[in-house]
């Protein structure tokens, strides 16, 4: 099967410790075992990552060096994380299947995605980036330099951007080539550079980060894959979250994902846009499905055998 994998900050970090470039390295040797696998089984992978937390800590280390060095721009911190953690994945998948004596290829596309500047995510910013504060840190973040800071899913409060949708994706020739000669194309990474279409067709990018759950399900869409596998730190989607009522989902139809998403039971910035993408794809067209599941168990929920089913 053709296989569309968005990889979520799980994959790419460590939970606690120093986030060096070092240790995101050890982790994403673990998660190229998993990508390998998938691989391994006949299936054509084509990856998509996140990169909140890395672009977030790029932005701080910009702000910090301020005086010394210019700042870059949100877009271009963007552009950074997706070579460095293309570059991470890049080099240990190729290491992994070469050890399985597996000949494929890997190959990162630095991607810009189109976006609208009159779309209602730079109104209203969801997307988190960089590290986790209490909220007295939060408090004094958002006084001091007019952060946005939202609590992300119990675990803390972040700072979110603008987090518009993906509208095209500018190298989708590219990719389908490369995806079609049979090469592992890590893709759109950080759901891609945003950037603005003029009218005579110029491109620049905007002050953003696109979710990587929604760049991944329209890439999925366009390159006609047989399925959209989503990889977080959870092995199903769940009502009702951390309740003593918690109830996890084996399958969600999208009529479903709808009520639940209008009953506020998905966590914007977290599971919200998974579970959105997941239902976008099904309904795209007869036939296509989506899973959400957990990064150690990828290979059983491509087979059904584990994770959130999410059909039409």
């Amino acid at each position: 099967m053709k296989l569309v994998v968005a990889l979520g900050g799980n994959a790419l970090q460590a939970e606690k410790g120093p986030a060096t470039a070092e240790s995101q390295l050890e982790v994403v040797k673990e998660t190229a075992g998993y990508l390998a696998d998938l691989i391994a089984n006949g299936h054509q992978v084509v990856i998509v990552h996140g990169n909140g937390p890395q672009v977030g800590r790029l932005v701080l280390q910009n702000e910090y060096a301020r005086g010394v060095t210019p700042p870059m721009p949100l877009d271009v911190c963007g552009a950074m994380s997706q070579g460095m953690i293309g570059y991470h994945i890049q080099q240990a998948l190729g290491e992994e299947l070469a050890r399985r004596q597996l000949d494929k290829p890997v190959v990162t596309v630095l991607t810009q995605v189109v976006v609208d500047l009159a779309d209602e995510g730079f109104i209203k910013p969801t997307k988190p980036i960089g590290p986790f504060y209490t909220e007295e840190e939060a408090e004094i973040l958002a006084q001091e330099r007019n952060y946005v800071m939202m609590e992300d899913a119990g675990r803390g409060y972040r700072r979110v951007v603008a987090s518009p949708e993906p509208r095209r994706i500018v190298e989708l020739a590219t990719i389908r080539q490369l995806v079609d000669s049979g090469q592992v194309v890590i893709t759109a990474g950080g759901g891609g550079i945003p950037v603005v279409e003029a009218a005579d067709g110029r491109l620049s990018g905007v002050a953003a980060v696109i979710d990587k759950d929604l760049a991944a399900e329209r890439l999925a869409e366009e390159l006609g894959a047989d399925a959209l596998v989503i990889l977080t730190a959870v092995e199903r989607v769940a009502v009702n979250y951390g309740k003593p009522e918690q109830r996890n989902l084996e399958v969600l139809t999208a009529q479903e994902a709808q009520r639940y998403i209008q009953e506020g039971q998905f966590a914007p910035g977290s599971m919200l846009p998974k579970v959105r993408a997941a239902m976008l794809f099904a309904l795209s067209r007869p036939g296509r499905r989506a899973v959400i599941a957990s990064l150690a168990k990828a290979g059983e929920a491509v087979e059904g055998k584990s994770g959130t089913l999410v059909v039409a």
